[in-house]
């Protein structure tokens, strides 16, 4: 990539993108499948059904279970453990310092939990004060890959959709940030491949967010 991307706005996924989430994806799993009396899948298989969630897809072929019942446990499990489960990725807080002083940072997450738990979740780990606004699927009506979220965000940070950036490490991340007009950077420090992300066409494609000072202009 030779232009770097100008931006004055960032706004960050958490899930594979702030934090590594994959200990409490596997927790939820493991106890939605024994209080149904089956045996946990394995973690490929177990990753693959957060993907397939946050993108409305099935996955009756994955659970053989009462779906709706898998569903309520995992969730539920899921919100429970996430505080004591996940982890910065590596470096996140020098990058996120860094990026803080050039740009006006917001986090858009598709947990559906109060804003307040995911603020306890980053305050352990002292990220949330470089984020001037965080959203949660239970402040909008219509979450990721819808762009109403970014939009929102966007106007709580008076800045421009054009000038911002949406970063994560899914194939929602994308397509929202395409849908609201948007710049779209995906991450490799979540569930989804290389491979998957390309398909989505972001203009840029990194390791994690460490290398986003590499890639992104803060020029006036």
């Amino acid at each position: 990539m030779n232009q770097k991307l100008k931006v004055k706005g960032i706004l960050f996924d958490l899930d594979g993108t702030i934090v590594d989430s994959k200990a409490a994806y596997l927790e939820a799993a493991g106890k939605a499948f024994a209080v149904l009396g089956r045996d946990p899948i394995e973690a490929p298989e177990a990753f693959e059904i957060p993907k397939r969630l946050e993108q409305g897809l099935p996955i009756t072929d994955l659970v053989r279970v009462n779906v709706h019942a898998f569903l309520d446990t995992y969730l539920k499990t899921y919100y429970s453990v996430t505080k004591s489960l996940t982890r910065p990725v590596i470096n996140a807080r020098a990058t996120l310092e860094v990026l803080s002083l050039k740009a006006k940072l917001a986090l858009i997450t598709m947990r559906f939990v109060p804003r307040s738990s995911v603020v306890d979740e980053l305050d352990q780990f002292g990220l949330a004060g470089f984020f001037a606004y965080i959203v949660t699927a239970m402040d909008t009506i219509e979450p990721k890959p819808s762009p109403k979220s970014l939009i929102s965000a966007v106007k709580a940070l008076d800045v421009d959709i054009c000038d911002c950036v949406i970063v994560g490490d899914s194939v929602v991340d994308v397509r929202a940030g395409k849908s609201a007009g948007a710049m779209t950077v995906a991450v490799l420090s979540g569930l989804y491949t290389r491979e998957e992300l390309s398909m989505e066409k972001p203009d840029l494609i990194v390791k994690d967010i460490t290398e986003l000072p590499i890639f992104l202009d803060f020029g006036p």
